[in-house]
């Protein structure tokens, strides 16, 4: 029985670990339960209406950094269960027998896991004396860890947020009211910079999934609200006489395409065409599109 829990605790080591990997180091990856946990919040918040989803995204952070945090203390106290007390030395005052095993090893986890070290409580079976630091160290990793992660985060919102502001400026300016009537070097040069801005928050959304889940309570710093008047933009220069910028039109065209393909790969059960993904983005964001033309 002993080796099972050892096993058992190994394994829910590991499974923390490899979290920890594919969502953080894995370029594209992403960790499953880390993703169920940051899904799970976003379904939560969604009950609180408007409100519940402008939090969606710090709760869902949270969420998996605590999803990371307990699958390794729960995974070094299932290790520590089986020499509790014997392995263990306590200081004068505590009675060993007031308390569960388990919840000896668990308070001995967590305060190794913190890095604490409070000292009331330390190993003296061999094997524990060489593995237990091992968890201290791996705590101040998985803090490293999360610091790394929210300092990924926070870039890719920054930029999706531009896009959307660069968007609503360009909507209030009536830039599709006299896209055609441009220069063409002005015109291709707007929708390729808008291109190439859409690539990179494409690029964000897929390394960092969880930033999906950070909604915008203004719908001009929303991407969710604005991308149907690029699709607009787009299109609208593909009726363009001038060849190249009907080429920037097209390549905008395509990256919205691409940009709404990730977001049903990854976030969204129902299928569909460009403009029924954008309606559910905006949807899911508790947004309006600021264009509805281009829904139609």
């Amino acid at each position: 029985m002993s080796v099972l829990w050892i096993v058992a605790g190994v394994v829910l080591m590991v499974v923390g670990l490899d979290e920890v990997f594919h969502t953080v180091l894995h370029p594209t990856g992403r960790g499953r339960l880390s993703h169920l946990a940051a899904r799970s919040t976003w379904a939560l918040t969604s009950r609180l209406g408007r409100r519940g989803r402008t939090v969606a995204g710090p709760v869902a952070a949270v969420a998996v950094v605590t999803v990371w945090a307990a699958l390794q203390v729960v995974g070094w106290a299932l290790v520590y269960l089986p020499f509790v007390p014997d392995g263990f030395e306590y200081n004068p005052g505590i009675d060993v027998q007031a308390y569960p095993a388990i919840v000896e090893a668990f308070y001995f986890s967590t305060v190794s896991m913190s890095t604490l070290g409070l000292g009331d409580v330390y190993p003296t079976d061999p094997w524990l004396r060489v593995f237990a630091p091992l968890q201290g160290l791996i705590g101040f990793a998985l803090l490293t860890a999360a610091v790394a992660w929210f300092l990924q985060l926070y870039p890719d919102l920054g930029r999706r947020r531009t896009l959307a502001l660069r968007i609503a400026l360009i909507q209030r300016a009536d830039t599709a009211g006299h896209l055609l009537n441009m220069e063409s070097a002005t015109s291709s040069g707007l929708l390729d910079s808008l291109t190439a801005d859409l690539a990179q928050s494409r690029v964000d959304v897929w390394q960092n999934s969880e930033s999906h889940y950070f909604t915008e309570a203004e719908e001009t710093t929303s991407l969710a609200a604005q991308l149907p008047y690029a699709l607009h933009l787009a299109r609208l220069a593909r009726r363009s006489s001038d060849r190249t910028v009907r080429n920037s039109g097209q390549m905008l065209e395509e990256a919205i395409d691409d940009f709404a393909e990730v977001l049903r790969d990854r976030f969204m059960r129902t299928g569909g065409d460009t403009e029924a993904i954008l309606r559910e983005y905006a949807k899911q964001h508790r947004q309006r599109p600021t264009f509805d033309e281009a829904m139609r």
